[in-house]
């Protein structure tokens, strides 16, 4: 998986994506601000990465938030997972969003999200007049797992 720094001379204090553990499935990416950005309860920023990928087709990145920060702060993206297409080559920026009580602030090359380079899957559609049926039918939304 291919990367590179959107402006190679401003690196300091950033690092590229990595995986914590070896068995990681996910990359964790820093975020490239100057200053430090505080997340007020419910103010949603879109954060540079100073960082864009070429990624193979067939691929796409997956942008997804960290579990430590949602669970102890209320931080985690506005929209997740977030996909990164294998024919975008502009700047990853990550979409932050804070649910907690309390302000939250970033500094220059947090952990701010992770990133998971998983193969698509492409359907092809196929219009019918009906479609087979199941023993769950049409109930949605909680439908699951309820005994009759």
């Amino acid at each position: 998986l291919k990367c590179c720094w959107i402006d190679p001379g401003d690196t300091d204090g950033l690092e590229l994506p990595t995986y914590e553990t070896e068995q990681s499935a996910g990359m964790d990416i820093r975020l490239a601000i100057h200053d430090d950005v505080t997340l007020q309860p419910g103010d949603i920023e879109l954060l540079p990465t100073n960082l864009s990928f070429s990624i193979p087709d067939g691929f796409e990145i997956q942008v997804r938030p960290r579990s430590g920060m949602a669970v102890k702060h209320g931080i985690t993206l506005i929209n997740s997972p977030g996909t990164i297409d294998a024919d975008y080559r502009g700047e990853v920026k990550i979409g932050l969003i804070n649910h907690g009580k309390l302000p939250y602030t970033f500094k220059r090359g947090d952990r701010a999200a992770q990133l998971i380079f998983a193969p698509v899957v492409k359907a092809r559609l196929e219009l019918v007049t009906h479609l087979d049926e199941t023993k769950r039918g049409t109930g949605g939304f909680g439908h699951t797992g309820v005994s009759s």
